[in-house]
């Protein structure tokens, strides 16, 4: 059944859209699939989004299971080394490889420093559905540019991913906002991974909760919030 749909309706899987623009500049993202012909299907339920330059189409909903992509930024668990290559675990449905020379300066004999049991920030080099996951922690200049082994403690946290895409949208001031209340670092992963490390435990405990519970808030409660940490923080 074909049916016009606007940007903002819902949608359900099944569901075969006339999206009313030139298919041959048409983007469609994640839940939707472009099948033989002209036709775009829905293959999971949610509010359809629009995205003016292209345009862009694609079906934002509150979802924790993660889907690997190529190019996106994840965290994951070093779970076992089987030989040269390391298994990790990004919350996919089967672990991820990532190979010991996928590391800045990384030779045959100068090794990274990678045992069970870390963190790591990487870029998904290979996302497929018949092939397994494929980490690299280099850039295409074979820099780390932020990626690499996550160290010095810090506290790593689940949230849903639409939180992840709120936190890292360009408009979003939270992070920003954030870090005028005291310094920290941070990486988010698009699997719904967060790592947070602040000055110490408490404010790394105290930024963790404000991250989960700005799942909801406008931008207005957002800065209220900050204000209010800051005066937390500062002993007040």
């Amino acid at each position: 059944l074909l049916q016009e749909m606007k940007a903002d309706t819902i949608v359900m899987p099944g569901e075969v859209l006339d999206l009313e623009t030139d298919l041959e500049s048409l983007v469609v993202g994640p839940g939707l699939r472009r099948e033989v012909g002209e036709s775009v299907v829905v293959t999971r339920a949610g509010v359809l989004r629009r995205k003016e330059a292209g345009p862009v189409y694609w079906v934002d909903c509150h979802s924790k299971r993660y889907v690997a992509a190529r190019g996106e930024n994840v965290i994951g668990v070093v779970v076992a080394k089987a030989g040269d290559i390391f298994r990790v675990d990004i919350g996919t449905s089967e672990p991820a490889s990532l190979s010991y020379l996928a590391f800045e300066g990384a030779t045959k004999k100068n090794r990274p420093a990678v045992v069970v049991g870390d963190l790591v920030y990487a870029k998904l080099l290979v996302a497929s559905r018949d092939m397994e996951p494929e980490l690299v922690c280099v850039d295409s200049y074979g820099k780390k540019a932020g990626l690499g082994v996550l160290t010095g403690g810090g506290f790593m946290f689940s949230v849903p991913l639409h939180l992840v895409r709120k936190l890292l949208a360009p408009d979003s001031d939270l992070l920003k906002a954030l870090g005028g209340s005291t310094p920290f670092e941070v990486a988010v992963g698009m699997n719904g991974r967060v790592w947070v490390r602040a000055r110490s435990v408490r404010e790394t405990m105290i930024l963790s909760q404000a991250m989960e519970c700005s799942e909801y808030m406008t931008k207005e409660e957002v800065r209220t919030m900050c204000d209010k940490l800051t005066d937390v923080l500062a002993g007040f």
